[in-house]
Parts: C-alpha cells; sequence; structure tokens
C-alpha cells in the first residue's frame, strides 16, 4: 500500500490545499492529511478549528481515499510516521511536502532518520523555488526526493490571514470561518434582498 502524508498547518485551508489532495488522490491508494503545529511558525490558530476546516475541505474534495488523521498530529514528523506505521506496518510512505517547506527538512527533529524512513515528494508553489542545490542537501541526508509534476493556484494562508485575500478559499471554509469569527478579516457579506 502506497500513502501520502500530509501534514499542513492548514491555517485556513485554502483551495491550493483541495487541488494537492485532489492530485494526491489519484496517485496514492490512501492520503493521510492533517492539521500540525509547525515549531517555525508562532501564533497558529489553535489546532481543533485547523482540524475542522480540514474536514470540510476533505467532505468537499469527496474522495473515499483521502482521510483527516488527527491522531497523526505531532510537530515532530518522525513521530507521525511512528504511529501512522503502528497502523499501517508493510506500507510505502511517502511525506509530501512544499517547496517552502522542503528547504527546511535538513533542520527537523532527527531529519536523517526520518528521511531515510519515508520518501518526499516536493509540490511546487509559485512563490518559492528549489534548487538542485537544495535537492542535493535532502540526498545527502539519505532522502529519496522527487519533484511532483502538480499544478497548483497561487493561493497561500498567509496571503488570507495577513490580505484579507478571500479569493484561496472554498465557500464551505469561508462559511466554517465566519461562524467561528476565526480571522479579524472574516468576510461579512451582506445578503442583498431578494426581489
Amino acid at each position: 500500500m502506497r500513502i501520502a502524508l500530509f501534514g499542513t498547518s492548514a491555517d485556513p485551508p485554502t483551495t491550493g490545499h483541495l487541488e494537492i489532495l485532489r492530485w494526491l488522490s489519484q496517485r496514492f491508494d490512501h492520503v493521510a492529511v492533517w492539521a500540525a503545529d509547525n515549531p517555525f511558525k508562532s501564533q497558529q490558530t489553535a489546532l481543533r478549528y485547523r482540524t475542522e476546516m480540514l474536514k470540510v475541505l476533505v467532505d468537499e474534495l469527496a474522495c473515499a481515499n483521502v482521510e483527516v488523521h488527527p491522531e497523526l498530529s505531532h510537530p515532530r514528523t518522525l513521530i507521525t510516521v511512528d504511529r501512522i506505521q503502528q497502523r499501517y506496518p508493510n506500507a510505502e510512505l511517502t511525506l509530501v511536502v512544499g517547496f517552502d517547506v522542503a528547504r527546511q527538512l535538513s533542520k527537523w527533529y532527527r531529519a536523517q532518520e526520518l528521511l531515510q524512513r519515508v520518501q518526499v515528494l516536493v509540490i511546487p508553489r509559485s512563490r518559492y523555488s528549489f534548487t538542485q542545490e537544495d535537492l542535493e542537501q535532502l540526498k545527502t541526508l539519505g532522502a529519496k526526493t522527487e519533484i511532483a509534476p502538480a499544478s497548483v493556484p497561487d493561493v497561500s494562508s498567509t496571503a488570507y490571514r495577513e490580505g484579507c485575500d478571500l479569493s484561496g478559499v472554498t465557500a464551505s471554509i469561508q462559511a466554517y470561518i465566519d461562524r467561528e469569527q476565526l480571522y479579524p478579516c472574516h468576510a461579512h457579506i451582506e445578503k442583498q434582498p431578494v426581489h
């Protein structure tokens, strides 16, 4: 069994996350996704809200092989790998990361051990470049790394949080954000009178 491991901050999940999950669902037997606290980021929205938003996104995607796994959430990915291997001991695991995160992998907790236990699939992001030098650095740690031939919308959670760019989230995610009032710029869409 081939399993894609896609942990993300999901603060909030965007149409980019949706397209990544759709792309992965067509190439892996199972896609395990979870919201995680990123030790390199501060002031994240509470994990329970980000997990619920991922569930909304996965429900919207409606792919049977994509599932939210809150039990995999841990700031150290090596612990996540231990947890998934307990459930699927013979699975081939592929860690899915964006270009921005791929450049940090060598700084992760017990990075060499982690990279020898999983393959790495790097998802392109238009705002970041991933050089041959970055790839070579991962290879020296024992990583089997591939860059995904995927096309992802040019949206980001940061643009939503900091710039109030509402175009990057789906209607169902926006409805959840509005209901829970999660971000300062959550939409206040005035209803037009019906004639």
